[in-house]
């Protein structure tokens, strides 16, 4: 199910699904102070960045597929 599921797609859907919180939060009557909006703003950009930083590309090969790559050559 999370097999085509990327690193840019999952800070997409976390942008996407906070802006709808604020953007209700407003429709409702929520009050957008300063501090609400840094707040809002270090929520959308602290976890995706963490996120981008530890989520990281394809893992290191085992040590049986660079034996076999190995064998392969010779």
């Amino acid at each position: 199910m999370f097999q085509s599921l990327n690193r840019h797609v999952a800070v997409g859907i976390w942008s996407a699904l906070l802006f709808c919180v604020a953007g209700a939060g407003a429709l409702a009557g929520v009050p957008i102070t300063a501090a609400a909006a840094s707040l809002l703003a270090a929520a959308c950009v602290v976890p995706p960045a963490i996120m981008l930083m530890v989520w990281r590309g394809a893992p290191p090969q085992t040590v049986a597929e660079v034996l076999h790559a190995v064998d392969r050559q010779a």
